[in-house]
């Protein structure tokens, strides 16, 4: 799922529907963070952040732990995701 294909979810009254885009907006931005991470590593990222490294694993970090509590939630909540 790409981010323009969450906005009727994110628009939408359901607040299960907007839970979903959140999670699926945020999924989309730690996988792209994540790709970044691996070329970097592998010596195959094609530019160079305007950020230390380090600062964008934090934010990776950060991002994991966001999703995992959004996972949780969801499980509790009953959104199917």
């Amino acid at each position: 799922m790409e981010l323009k294909d969450t906005v009727d979810l994110m628009t939408s009254q359901n607040y299960k529907d907007r839970f979903k885009a959140e999670y699926y907006q945020l999924e989309e931005r730690y996988n792209k963070l994540e790709n970044i991470l691996v070329k970097n590593e592998a010596g195959t990222l094609e530019f160079m952040p305007n950020c230390s490294m380090e600062i964008l694993y934090e934010q990776y970090n950060a991002m994991g732990a966001y999703l995992r509590c959004l996972k949780v939630r969801a499980e509790m909540e009953g959104v199917a995701l």
